[in-house]
């Protein structure tokens, strides 16, 4: 049972400095969308994309330490958490600790995550938001209104305003 604690508090220590990792990684992000960088950007989302491949194999390993705990503890019929796991440690303060310490480093670094997630998943609408209303306005200005100039045979010219939208000659 120890070495299966000391294997869960690695499996955390180390899905949490790939949260922390990826945390640096959102803030270059965030930076890459203000200063609308698209290569840097790019490059960002591919290491993202790596570094969540690897946290994603990292739940796995966690998970697996998890369900041989259960069966050790004699709970086969589920896999406990790592609360649970904790709660079971009774008069192993050492391993209890690390446990306990791992876990609320992991719950930290996970949480500053999701809320920089959010930060930028607003700044990345807000930036969608930008380039939709710059479309519309480079449209609106190429697709001036049609006057109401007529020729001799009583049919609209299809003439367009010019350019800047008003007419400078009255």
């Amino acid at each position: 049972m120890a070495s299966l604690s000391e294997e869960l508090k690695g499996t955390m220590e180390e899905e949490k400095k790939g949260y922390d990792d990826l945390y640096s990684l959102g803030q270059k992000k965030r930076q890459a969308v203000i200063d609308r960088d698209l290569a840097t950007l790019t490059a960002v989302t591919d290491e993202e994309q790596e570094m969540s491949d690897h946290l994603k194999s990292l739940e796995q390993k966690r998970t697996r330490i998890l369900k041989d705990m259960s069966s050790v503890l004699g709970h086969d019929d589920k896999i406990l958490t790592v609360t649970e796991v904790i709660d079971s440690l009774k008069g192993q303060d050492e391993e209890k600790q690390a446990l306990t310490e791992a876990r609320d480093e992991l719950i930290k670094s996970a949480t500053n995550m999701q809320f920089l997630n959010q930060e930028n998943k607003v700044l990345l609408e807000q930036a969608i938001e930008m380039v939709d209303f710059d479309l519309t306005l480079y449209k609106s200005m190429r697709q001036a209104p049609e006057t109401a100039n007529y020729g001799r045979d009583a049919e609209n010219t299809g003439d367009i305003l010019g350019r800047s939208g008003f007419d400078f000659k009255q």
